[in-house]
């Protein structure tokens, strides 16, 4: 198994998360920024988007982040973390799509400044923007998650790894963030799992 995408991708950081959590064995391929590869022949051949992350497993080739942990949550999983019950595993999943198309540029504006940009090159309003949408989205997740331990349910699952990758960002701002009681004690259960801190908890560049 290959897993191609440079550890400090959101995205990429979601897959490598959730092949620890299935404790599977992966080479991990530094690729997209500045490492490149992403525009080249033999990458482009397996995802013509040119994006991270991209997985192969015995030739089988996938790319889009959410579809890949669902991908190997059904091949390697098994319940609570994969369950079969229907609904249970599409109470989790919509989590996944929930957080992907909510968050999108309002949270990366906000990475972007906040972590990449120079002083020079900060937009305060595109930082004050995306503090105001991703606080009123997360204040949802803590609604959700003061009557259930995590967004999947009882037990982890592929419901909490998109925000679980972004939360890691979220608590590691330097910003004023209002009090989400149930939000920070989900967050500190993540940070708890050898699985989470290998897969996600690499520095923020």
């Amino acid at each position: 198994m290959k897993i191609w995408g440079r550890i400090n991708s959101s995205n990429v950081r979601k897959v490598l998360w959730c092949a620890e959590e299935l404790n599977l064995t992966y080479e991990s391929i530094p690729a997209g920024g500045e490492f490149g590869i992403v525009s080249e022949p033999d990458y482009l051949a397996k995802n013509p988007n040119g994006r991270i992350p991209c997985l192969e497993d015995e030739g089988f080739i996938l790319w889009e982040s959410n579809v890949i942990v669902r991908y190997l949550a059904q091949k390697y999983g098994q319940a609570p973390f994969a369950p079969s019950d229907p609904q249970l595993w599409f109470a989790a999943e919509k989590w996944m799509d929930w957080t992907s198309l909510s968050f999108g540029m309002p949270f990366r504006n906000l990475f972007w400044n906040l972590v990449r940009y120079t002083a020079e090159q900060r937009n305060e309003d595109e930082i004050s923007h995306g503090i105001k949408h991703c606080t009123a989205l997360m204040e949802m997740a803590n609604t959700a998650l003061t009557k259930s331990p995590y967004l999947s349910g009882e037990n982890l699952g592929i419901g909490d790894i998109p925000l679980g990758s972004i939360a890691y960002s979220w608590f590691s701002f330097p910003i004023d963030r209002p009090s989400m009681p149930a939000l920070e004690d989900w967050y500190e259960r993540l940070k708890a799992r050898p699985a989470y801190q290998k897969g996600v908890m690499s520095p923020l560049t």
